[in-house]
């Protein structure tokens, strides 16, 4: 039988004239606390989407812009980025793909994890799982129209972390102009090293390929037999780091990663 409005009224005066410490008290209060603090939670994350994912563009575009070594403190991010020419492409053909995918909306993280639009990897030295048969590169080029430099992105497993960055290359494809990395959980003084500008100068001027066209870039200890040109010092007392900065990089760098685009590059087809 419904309750009459009288008996409510009784059931909630009872309410108010429990003891504060009473357990039915006690239980209301933290499940209306809990309610009220998610609501105010959820609102704030829906109404701080939209500058979360303009404050993360713009931390892409000051990466790419530092990596290609454009970047000056006080810039308009925005404008200079304007710069770039941006391009998808299709890893196995070392193509643009354009025609298909908008460069300025399209998500190589997400792509990865899109069966249609990755493939998962049997041999994967970078330790990524599945890899996105489409990657969205950028092209920098001189006031007269002439390519200067090209930005690729790559990630790979350290040790604790994937590191996510970019490698920025001369025109000719095969010198190194710089390498940086955005996001990690490497360890601070150790495999954060990484974010040392003293070893990211190591880079520059390195080459990919050698004479031959064979990839010959390593991250050791000791230089290669190819030479100090391919070479760049490991990181001490980060050892798995390193081994891991120099899987990733010799994998996007690889068949399987740019050298497609890259042979594309040196002919001229680009």
């Amino acid at each position: 039988m419904p309750q009459q409005p009288e008996q409510r009224r009784g059931l909630i005066r009872r309410f108010l004239e429990m003891s504060p410490d009473s357990v039915p008290k006690t239980i209301f209060v933290a499940v209306a606390v809990c309610l009220c603090a998610s609501m105010v939670v959820s609102a704030t994350a829906v109404a701080l989407r939209p500058l979360q994912a303009t404050n993360a563009l713009r931390d892409k575009q000051v990466n790419i812009l530092q990596v290609a070594g454009i970047y000056q403190p006080g810039i308009d991010v925005s404008e200079a980025f304007q710069a770039f020419e941006a391009h998808v492409l299709e890893l196995a053909t070392g193509e643009f793909a354009d025609d298909r995918f908008d460069a300025a909306t399209f998500d190589d993280l997400a792509a990865a994890d899109d069966p249609e639009l990755s493939v998962a990897l049997t041999d994967d030295p970078a330790s990524i799982g599945r890899q996105s048969r489409y990657m969205t590169v950028y092209l920098l080029r001189d006031e007269n129209g002439a390519l200067d430099k090209v930005i690729l992105p790559l990630h790979g497993y350290g040790l604790w972390s994937t590191l996510y960055g970019f490698i920025a290359l001369e025109e000719n494809g095969n010198d190194i102009y710089g390498l940086q990395f955005y996001e990690h959980a490497e360890t601070p003084g150790l495999g954060g090293e990484v974010d040392n500008p003293r070893w990211r100068a190591l880079w520059q001027g390195k080459n990919l390929f050698d004479a031959d066209g064979e990839l010959q870039i390593t991250v050791a200890k000791t230089p290669p037999p190819a030479g100090e040109e391919f070479f760049i010092d490991g990181l001490a007392g980060a050892t798995l780091t390193a081994r891991g900065v120099d899987n990733l990089v010799r994998f996007w760098m690889g068949e399987t990663g740019y050298q497609p685009f890259l042979a594309n590059l040196k002919e001229g087809n680009i």
